[in-house]
């Protein structure tokens, strides 16, 4: 049977993969991430003797490479978060990540995650798209809520991607929140969730401080996540969960823009019950 490599990050994206590929007929190879993965992947292993977990912490590359050869992968993908700051602050490198560390002309996730790439490419492990097996999920074109976006929203959206696709070119983050064509929040390395509660206690403490209890800024907020413009899919490739709507929610966001064809949507179909009960919009950008 062939084998499939799984580095597992944190989240669901890790199972939708896996649970993708042993629909394929695959046996999946999983590298967890002790400082990331969720511990339910040994359960699921438990019950299928053709998921093999094997756990290893974050900078152990030469022991990545020895898990997967030793098990005979030739192909592997990368699935589910690691959060920018343990990459960059929790990471303990063996020699080789140490030396590929030591070689890059900038630190930032693409250039880290690319090289990686290649070292595993040269030792016989092609690392593939992580959509490969999830083109379902991927965001159709058009408004997917029963609302669509209103004019101001529309607005909002068309200045926020001219922020987001500045700001993703630079590798700083994907998503930007935008109120009446006002950047309110840029992402960083909190991620989407933290980026979208910034904005809404930010944009809570400008309605405070308005002294008449009256704002120049509508009350409401617009999200709007980009890929990179030349997005590798094999790894950050754009999600949007259930979370991120509840999210949106309660920071008083009305209005979600996505990029069809690159944006994966983890369960549909909660994703877009929870965005009409909440009156909140989701538009996938071609």
């Amino acid at each position: 049977m062939q084998k499939l490599g799984l580095i597992a990050g944190n989240g669901h994206f890790p199972f939708l993969l896996l649970d993708a590929a042993r629909a394929h007929g695959l046996t999946v190879v999983v590298a967890a991430i002790k400082e990331e993965t969720d511990p339910e992947i040994d359960s699921r292993a438990a019950a299928d003797p053709n998921i093999h977990v094997h756990w290893l912490s974050l900078g152990e590359l030469s022991r990545l490479i020895e898990t997967f050869q030793a098990e005979g992968v030739t192909r592997a993908v990368m699935a589910g978060q690691v959060k920018h700051k343990q990459i960059f602050s929790s990471i303990r490198p063996d020699w080789r990540l140490a030396k590929l560390l030591m070689s890059l002309r900038t630190r930032n996730t693409d250039m880290l995650l690319g090289a990686v790439a290649k070292v595993l490419a040269d030792e016989g492990i092609e690392l593939i798209s992580s959509t490969q097996y999830l083109e379902p999920l991927l965001a159709k074109p058009g408004v997917l809520t029963q609302r669509a976006p209103d004019e101001e929203e529309q607005k909002d959206i068309a200045y926020g991607h001219t922020v987001a696709r500045a700001v993703a070119a630079y590798d700083l983050g994907q998503t930007v929140v935008i109120a009446a064509q006002a950047c309110v929040a840029v992402e960083a390395m909190e991620g989407t969730d933290a980026t979208i509660e910034r904005a809404g206690a930010l944009f809570r403490t400008l309605e405070h401080d308005e002294p008449t209890g009256e704002t120049t800024l509508r009350r409401s907020l617009t999200v709007v996540k980009v890929a990179k413009p030349n997005q590798d899919m094999r790894f950050d490739v754009p999600v949007i969960g259930v979370r991120t709507i509840e999210t949106m929610r309660a920071a008083g966001a009305t209005c979600l823009s996505i990029e069809a064809g690159r944006t994966l949507l983890f369960d549909p179909e909660a994703i877009l019950a929870a965005a009409n009960n909440a009156g909140i919009t989701i538009v996938s950008e071609p």
